[in-house]
């Protein structure tokens, strides 16, 4: 039987600019990398809500502080409980107060930011986010939505025999969704919500240890060896 060759390549799914940093993140760790985004992210319009109803920011994605506009500006005195590293970084480089940062997922951040007393936070975020029950939010407004790229066919057929990384449910979904040869893709998947909405069918799967960029890269590698 003929010797397949080995795998080596990591495409990246999610938008920019993480995708740029995660195509960094794989190079640095001795790997190749090839930027796929499948999604575009835009601002949305919003009208800030009084600061004076909230006693918290909650941020689950740094697209919130990328893309949410002058209106942020409403709340710099309020502090903030963020989703992750990323996020975190990206609000105190916008003039926040982090309060604490959560490994976990928004309803596992809500619960922090219930424990250190708040009762009446905002969230910004995604348009297109999964609908969750977040302790101690008052209310989520949509400040950014990601939308679908058009993958042209010769970007389609550059992801045969290489690891795909998702990033997101949403991001697994849109690779079921493209006509594309599952068996010629290995995947590595942030989390097992993430996997299982990508389907069945695909070559070899893993998914990271924990739900940071880090851990998906080295799960990645894995399967690329």
């Amino acid at each position: 039987a003929a010797v397949q060759p080995v795998i080596r390549l990591l495409t990246v799914l999610r938008p920019e600019p993480g995708n740029a940093a995660t195509c960094a993140r794989i190079v640095a760790a001795g790997g190749a990398a090839l930027a796929l985004p499948l999604f575009e992210i835009r601002p949305l319009p919003w009208e800030p809500p009084p600061v004076e109803g909230f006693d918290a920011l909650i941020l689950t994605s740094a697209n919130a502080v990328r893309h949410g506009g002058a209106g942020l500006a409403h709340y710099r005195d309020l502090p903030v409980f963020a989703v992750g590293a990323a996020t975190a970084d990206a609000a105190r480089a916008a003039g926040f107060r982090i309060a604490a940062t959560s490994s976990g997922d928004a309803a596992a951040l809500g619960a922090l930011a219930s424990q250190h007393g708040v009762r009446h936070a905002l969230h910004l975020t995604g348009r297109d986010r999964t609908p969750t029950e977040i302790p101690a939010v008052t209310i989520s407004i949509p400040v950014y939505a990601s939308e679908h790229r058009d993958i042209a066919g010769p970007e389609l057929a550059a992801l045969a025999g290489t690891v795909a990384l998702i990033h997101s449910p949403r991001a697994g979904r849109r690779l079921a969704d493209l006509a594309l040869d599952a068996a010629t893709v290995r995947i590595g998947a942030i989390s097992a919500a993430a996997l299982d909405a990508a389907g069945p069918g695909w070559a070899a799967t893993a998914v990271a240890a924990r739900p940071d960029d880090a851990a998906l890269i080295a799960a990645a590698l894995a399967l690329a060896d």
